[in-house]
This record gives C-alpha cells, structure tokens and sequence, in this order.
C-alpha cells in the first residue's frame, strides 16, 4: 500500500530526481532522495506544510538542487521507477529513514543543517532528521 497518492507520471517524475540528485550513489542513494522526498510530503511540518502530492514536493521552491541548476533533464529509466515505487510503497533506510533534508557539502558533514541534527552521512550526502517534538508526523508508522 502506498504511504502518498502516485500516478505513473509521479513516478517518473520522483524518479527522475533520485537520478538526477544521486545517480552516482547508486539505487541506495537514489532509494535515500526518494526517501526524503516521501518524508517531505508526509510529514507536514517545517518547510513542508501543505505540500500534499509528488509533483508539489519535487517543485517546491529552493527544494533541490538538480530542479534549480538545470540538471533535472533526464528521462526516468524502469530501474529508477522501481526504485521510486519502492519509495512510494514506504521503503527507508538509514540514515534517510526519517529525514527530511540531505545535502552534499565540501567535506565533513556539519553537525546540524536547517537546525536539524545531523543522523548519518551515505557516501558523499549528509542526512538529517527533525525531533518527533517538531515533525512528528514523519515517524509515524505506515
């Protein structure tokens, strides 16, 4: 059972951005940006009030960096679909299970990011999850 509404074409759209975000990270980083992703409209909290479906979460404004600088281009490929499917049906893994942001830095993740501690670092993305005081709707089980 899926955890938010999704048409194909939301499919093909999450998909889409975990290859364009994370592509070089492999199905686990891009599975981790879908995860975000699903957290953001989930959770209904911080920066993410009101935002209900895919399309409105992928297109928020200054959401993510591959739909800002351009690189938000490439068609979806049926690998990236599944694992957008996989991230729509409630699939997480650590340290995205329940973050709702995750950003690239230079070096060293820093301790905290949008005053959300910092959870784990996969490969070159740092992750980080808000207190169940704050967001409690992202910890919620499905």
């Amino acid at each position: 059972m899926a955890v938010v509404k999704a048409t194909d074409a939301d499919i093909s759209l999450l998909a889409r951005l975990m290859r364009a975000e994370a592509e070089s990270e492999g199905k686990q980083g891009m599975l981790m940006v879908g995860n975000v992703g699903i957290n953001r409209i989930r959770a209904n909290c911080s920066d993410f009030v009101g935002l209900r479906t895919i399309r409105d979460m992928i297109y928020q404004e200054h959401a993510f960096e591959a739909v800002q600088k351009g690189y938000f281009y490439q068609r979806a490929r049926e690998s990236e679909k599944r694992l957008a499917r996989r991230a729509v049906q409630g699939e997480r893994l650590w340290p995205a299970k329940f973050s709702l942001w995750y950003f690239r830095p230079e070096g060293e993740c820093p301790p905290t990011w949008y005053d959300q501690p910092l959870v784990g670092r996969y490969k070159q993305h740092c992750f980080y999850e808000p207190t169940a005081e704050e967001c409690e709707n992202v910890y919620n089980i499905f």
